[in-house]
């Protein structure tokens, strides 16, 4: 099912600043709601992705999608490690910013839901982690399919 280790020791605070450093690139003139994320890839890359807002609202994508399509663009063997989320109000973080149902199951996608790391932050010094296990209990994956 999944051949390779993944390890819990990593540095949070800077996949976290990642996404804080990103917000500022979020495109979201409807909803106002700001979002980034960064993603921490098992080849040990980062990638961020912001929320892109479209008029025709299902044509949008979340931050965290945005940022896990890049990195498995770049390298589809990679697996996922670690997501850091961070978002608010016209980019004004004031509460911890939990991923949606969609991005949940792309991330079950690519890795073992029991390994994959979600942190859901408001500062590198101030946020909440679960696994994405937590967030996703009893989900489906590619397994099922083989």
């Amino acid at each position: 099912m999944y051949n390779y280790t993944l390890t819990t020791d990593f540095d949070r605070k800077n996949l976290i600043q990642k996404a804080l450093d990103n917000i500022s690139h979020a495109y979201a003139p409807y909803s106002h709601f700001h979002v980034s994320a960064a993603v921490l890839m098992s080849d040990g890359k980062v990638y961020t992705g912001v929320n892109v807002e479209n008029a025709s609202y299902p044509a949008g994508i979340c931050a965290e999608r945005n940022a896990i399509f890049h990195a498995i663009a770049q390298d589809k063997a990679a697996k996922l490690v670690a997501v850091a989320i961070v978002g608010g109000a016209d980019g004004k973080i004031q509460d911890y910013c939990a991923p949606c149902g969609v991005c949940r199951q792309v991330m079950r996608e690519f890795g073992n839901p029991q390994e994959i790391t979600v942190i859901m932050a408001k500062s590198t010094t101030d946020y909440q982690e679960m696994t994405l296990g937590e967030l996703l209990p009893m989900s489906f994956g590619p397994e099922f399919l083989t």
